[in-house]
C-alpha cells in the first residue's frame, strides 16, 4: 500500500514538473522593428525656372524583394529574410520614393512627380530595383532604369546603377545601415545620369 502511494505521488508530480519545464524552455518574446526606409537628398536645390518635369514611376520588385523583411545572405549561402526586423515600406515602394524626392531636390527638372500625379511630363523613368540585400559583409543596391523622352517618345537613357557598402555583423541594425549607404551611392547616380541627359 505504501508503495502504490509513493506511485501515485510520483505519477502526480509528473505533469506538474513537465509543465515547468515547458514554462522554461519557451523562447523570449523578441519586439519586431520596423526600419525607415527614408533617404534625402544632403542638399535641396530649388526647381529650374522652365525647366521640364519628370514623371517617376514605380520601381518593380525583382522576385523576393516584394517581401519588407532585411535580407542578408548568410555563410552557407542560404537567404535570411528577417521576421523581426523589416522595412516600413517594402524596398520598392521606399526606393521608389528616394528616388522621385532625390530628383525632386536635385535642381534638375521644374517638378518631379508620382505617376499617379495625372500628369504626362516630358520624361518619364520607370526600372526595377533588382538588388536590395546583404552578402559576404557587404549591402548591395542596384537599380535598372530607362528613361523615355514623350515627346517624341522614345528611350532616352537605360542604365544599371548599383552601389555597396561594407558591414561589420551580420547584426539587423549593421545591415540597414549599410543598404541605406548603398542606397545614397544609386541615388546618386541616378541624379549624375539624368544631369548627363539633360546637359547632351
Amino acid at each position: 500500500m505504501r508503495a502504490l502511494t509513493l506511485r501515485r505521488r510520483v505519477l502526480l508530480g509528473a505533469p506538474l514538473a513537465l509543465a515547468g519545464c515547458s514554462a522554461l524552455s519557451r523562447p523570449a518574446y523578441v519586439e519586431q522593428v520596423e526600419w525607415p526606409l527614408t533617404l534625402r537628398r544632403p542638399v535641396a536645390l530649388p526647381p529650374r525656372p522652365g525647366g521640364r518635369v519628370l514623371v517617376v514611376r514605380g520601381l518593380e520588385p525583382a522576385p523576393g524583394l516584394e517581401r519588407r523583411g532585411v535580407q542578408w545572405l548568410r555563410p552557407d549561402g542560404s537567404l535570411h529574410v528577417d521576421f523581426y526586423n523589416q522595412w516600413a515600406v517594402s524596398p520598392a515602394e521606399g526606393v521608389t520614393d528616394d528616388l522621385r524626392r532625390w530628383l525632386a531636390e536635385s535642381g534638375l527638372f521644374a517638378a518631379v512627380v508620382g505617376s499617379d500625379a495625372g500628369v504626362a511630363g516630358d520624361f518619364v523613368l520607370s526600372g526595377e530595383l533588382t538588388a536590395f540585400l546583404g552578402a559576404r559583409g557587404r549591402a548591395r543596391v542596384a537599380l535598372a532604369l530607362v528613361l523615355v523622352r514623350t515627346q517624341p517618345a522614345r528611350v532616352v537613357l537605360q542604365r544599371t546603377l548599383a552601389g555597396e557598402a561594407p558591414f561589420a555583423t551580420a547584426a539587423a541594425a549593421d545591415v540597414v545601415r549599410a543598404l541605406l549607404a548603398a542606397l545614397r551611392m544609386v541615388l546618386g547616380q541616378a541624379e549624375s545620369a539624368l544631369a548627363a541627359e539633360q546637359a547632351a
